[in-house]
């Protein structure tokens, strides 16, 4: 079985082409740029007998997996460990339900109704201020407004 230049670049180009197709967290692309390099190589006469470009294909492959994807998700995507920039701590809404200490209930900041735990000793009643002094995913940690936490 032979393989020529061109069906390394059409390998390659299928490659890149799937990964841009799925969101997979960037895989694929790196064999797609192994396979338009050994293609361009084997074009140019310097990819050597099949069994090299299948080890070229291969080394290049991972080595290029190991040594930037790391970078390329840090490049495109954000640290999810850096503080949002549109937070909501801080913000006032309204308790839709009765707080007592430690406990969670509904409020509404923004309009929208998120699940709240109130983190102080006074009880909240339905249609208290609060204000959102911390965000733990989906959750605030709310306290009445003037509070002093």
């Amino acid at each position: 079985m032979e393989i020529l230049w061109w069906h390394w670049l059409v390998l390659g180009l299928l490659l890149v082409v799937a990964e841009l197709a799925t969101a997979g967290g960037f895989y694929v692309i790196f064999f797609g740029v192994a396979a338009l390099t050994v293609g361009a190589l084997a074009g140019l006469g310097m990819a050597g007998p099949l069994w090299l470009q299948l080890l070229l294909f291969s080394v290049l492959s991972v080595a290029t997996l190991v040594l930037f994807r790391a970078r390329l998700l840090t490049w495109v995507q954000h640290n999810p460990q850096r503080p949002e920039i549109d937070t909501l701590v801080g913000e006032i809404g309204i308790a839709n339900d009765a707080l007592a200490p430690g406990s969670v209930g509904r409020v509404e900041v923004r309009g929208a109704a998120w699940s709240a735990r109130n983190t102080t000793a006074a009880a909240v009643t339905p249609g208290t201020r609060i204000r959102v002094i911390r965000v733990d995913g989906l959750m605030l940690d709310i306290e009445p407004e003037g509070a002093h936490s």
